[in-house]
Order: C-alpha cells, then sequence, then structure tokens
C-alpha cells in the first residue's frame, strides 16, 4: 500500500510522537476506514471448559495444572446451562477457551460443538486460540488441516487470537516458554484462514517486552494479513500482573492508561489492512475504553457476560448491553450491535 509507514517510523511514533498527536493521527486513519461514526460491540460470554493447563505461563493467574484439586473441565449440561442464558440476553457468540488440557482430544470437541450448533443454531463459536489448535492435533495425532478441518464440519465458526502475547520467540521463551513459538501461531491462523474461517489477531503488552518487540508484533500481523486478509480485527490489551508469577518478578502495577492507548494508536495506523480494532474495557475500564475511540479504536468488543482469566488476576471491570450503548453514545459515536464478522445485527438511535 502507498504511503505505509516502516518499522522505523513505526518505533519512531511510539517512543517519540507527542501523545495527543499520536491520537489524532490513529483517530484520522479510523475516521479514513469509518467514516459513518458508529462504534461496534457484540454480545457475548466467555466460557472457560477446563482450567487444566500444561503450559503453565508465567502471566497466568487462572490455570491449575493437571492433578491440582482446584483443576476442573465442565460438563457438557453446564456449558449448555451457560450459552441457553447468552441467547436470553440476546447474545450471538461463544469465545470458548480452555488452555492446553493433556488429555482432550479432537472427538471431544467435535461432540460438544455438535451438541452446541444443534441446540444453539443462532449462536457463533468463536473458540480455542492456536496454541489450543496445536495441542489438539497432538492430542489427537492429526495434521494441523485435519484438526481445524474436523472443528470447522463440528460447528468452529472461527478463532480467536488468544496466546499472541507478542510475536517474538524471545519474549514467548521468557513469558511462557512451553507455548508455541509464534511462527506456529502465525501457522494455525493461515491454514484456518485457508479453510475459510474467521480469525481475529490480539497482543498482550505490558510484559517486559521492548518497544522494538511491540513493533515487531504489529508487522508480522500485517504481514501475514498481507497473506491471507484473513483477520477481520486487531485487540490489543495489557498484562495484568495480579496473582501472577511474572508480576511478582517484574513487581509491576500493570500498564497505565496513557502507554495503552499509545500502543493502540500505533496499532491502528501500522495495521492499515485490519479494519477493526477494538478497545479493551476489560483491561482498562469503561473511561479509558471511551477515550481508546479517539485514540483509533471504532469497536468495543463485546459484553463478556462471563469473564473468568482476567478475573483470576484481579480485575473485574463489568459491563452489560445497555452501558456498552451509553458509553458509545456518551465519546460522541453511533452504537451498533454486531455479530462475530462485524455484520450489524441493531443499531442504537
Amino acid at each position: 500500500m502507498a504511503g505505509r509507514i516502516d518499522r522505523g517510523e513505526a518505533l519512531r511514533l511510539l517512543r517519540g510522537e507527542e501523545f495527543l498527536a499520536l491520537g489524532r493521527h490513529a483517530d484520522a486513519v479510523r475516521i479514513g476506514k469509518h467514516p459513518d461514526n458508529v462504534v461496534t460491540f457484540v454480545v457475548d460470554r466467555n466460557i472457560n471448559y477446563s482450567n487444566i493447563c500444561t503450559c503453565q505461563c508465567r502471566f497466568c493467574a487462572f490455570y491449575r495444572a493437571p492433578g491440582d484439586p482446584e483443576g476442573y473441565v465442565l460438563k457438557f449440561e453446564e456449558m449448555f446451562a451457560k450459552i441457553r442464558e447468552l441467547e436470553e440476553h440476546g447474545g450471538t457468540q461463544v469465545l470458548m477457551q480452555g488452555g492446553l488440557h493433556p488429555e482432550l482430544d479432537i472427538e471431544w470437541f467435535e461432540d460438544l460443538f455438535t451438541q452446541i450448533r444443534s441446540r444453539f443454531p443462532r449462536i457463533r463459536l468463536h473458540s480455542l486460540s492456536p496454541a489450543e489448535v496445536d495441542q489438539i492435533a497432538k492430542v489427537s495425532g492429526l495434521t494441523m488441516e485435519e484438526t481445524l478441518g474436523r472443528l470447522k464440519a463440528a460447528g468452529l465458526g472461527s478463532i480467536p487470537g488468544g496466546g499472541a502475547e507478542v510475536l517474538v520467540d524471545r519474549v514467548r521463551e521468557e513469558i511462557s516458554p512451553n507455548k508455541i513459538g509464534w511462527r506456529k501461531w502465525a501457522e494455525v491462523m493461515e491454514c484456518a484462514q485457508k479453510l475459510g474461517m474467521g480469525t481475529t489477531a490480539t497482543m498482550m503488552f505490558g510484559a517486559g517486552e521492548s518497544d522494538e518487540e511491540i513493533v515487531e508484533h504489529l508487522f508480522r500481523v500485517r504481514e501475514l494479513q498481507d497473506r491471507t486478509g484473513g483477520f477481520t480485527a486487531f485487540i490489543p490489551w495489557t498484562f495484568q500482573p495480579t496473582h501472577t508469577e511474572l508480576g511478582k518478578q517484574l513487581g509491576s502495577r500493570g500498564t497505565g492508561a496513557v502507554s495503552y492507548l499509545r500502543v493502540l494508536a500505533l496499532s491502528r495506523i501500522v495495521l492499515d489492512n485490519i479494519d477493526n480494532v477494538q478497545a479493551s474495557w476489560v483491561t482498562q475500564g469503561d473511561k479509558v475504553a471511551q477515550v481508546a475511540l479517539r485514540f483509533g479504536a471504532n469497536d468495543m468488543g463485546s459484553t463478556m457476560l462471563e469473564e473468568n482469566v482476567v478475573a483470576a488476576a484481579g480485575v473485574s471491570f463489568r459491563i452489560d448491553k445497555e452501558r456498552v450503548v451509553s458509553l458509545i453514545k456518551d465519546a460522541g459515536f453511533n452504537p451498533a450491535q454486531r455479530a462475530t464478522d462485524y455484520a450489524i445485527i441493531k443499531s442504537f438511535d
């Protein structure tokens, strides 16, 4: 694309651009992509089908090791009850994630997804993560294409970008040494996209990475999107240090609003080939999320009827659909409820 910034310019913007000037730049990019002044959101629920995980990431307060008495795997009926409640709230999407379980194979997920699709045909399964898909393939002795093809046939609609953290292996080896490397993350996403599945990309920052590594993450996402065009949205969010091993090591209180907004704005500027950028009220709170709408974000993410992973790190912001609509209006935008693929379901006057 003509006029694209390179890594050097991106690093200069992140480090040296005046704060409000950076925000105005990102806002202009947003307006160019979304001149209708609409800010969207989705009504969904996060269901953590299990907290048993062999990965044991140092930034995670949610997981339990295999054999831990606090470990669990939800029964199907428990998950069905959660989805039924979501439908009663007008929800359309389930984000289902549960770590790297050493025993749950492809048949378990096929059975679950097939039953969900049969019982709740209007619900979109936007679920798992590249690391989970890779784990399912290994447990089941399947190739990546076989695994994703069977999951799609069973009802998996799209894959969120969880587990991206920072797509630089130096960082990954420090904070999540047992998780897949960045190339495998990209391989899973590219395979899913070739099968016609939607995907999103994320970045968790504030966990000891450098500015250069933040920039590298953004360009690796941009380069993958140039090849495939399969990412519908990008979601940057901040490491929550409370109750985590990594937080104790870093002595971190978490990433502040200014740093978050700088990275968000840079994301909007660099990722010129991804239409949507989400604000993270889950980690930053609703007021900062409002400001984010003037720093490049055009989407407020989801209402999250349930969220457990970030909550395990001591962060428990909660907002319902009415609050999201109010926040968007008060920030000067036109709110609209969307589907997973960003099709508009309902606009609010």
